[in-house]
């Protein structure tokens, strides 16, 4: 599973830098770069993409593609 687009873009959108936005997730920037980047493995309902969502105001319904992705909005 990865990040939707629409959470990327999001991110990449957004005034601040990408090590601010991931300390306000409470993630650490390079945890952030490789879940941006396809290295790091995300699954359905992960916290750390949720907390995301939460920082940048993004509804959870759009933050995951891939396999069992509709599995995000409950």
């Amino acid at each position: 599973m990865r990040l939707s687009k629409t959470l990327i873009a999001a991110i990449k959108l957004d005034n601040r830098k990408d090590y601010l936005i991931a300390h306000e997730a409470g993630l650490h920037p390079s945890t952030l770069s490789r879940m941006l980047n396809g290295g790091e493995k995300i699954k359905p309902r992960d916290e750390r993409v949720l907390r995301l969502s939460r920082v940048l105001g993004i509804c959870e319904d759009s933050l995951f593609e891939g396999e069992h992705a509709e599995q995000t909005s409950y």
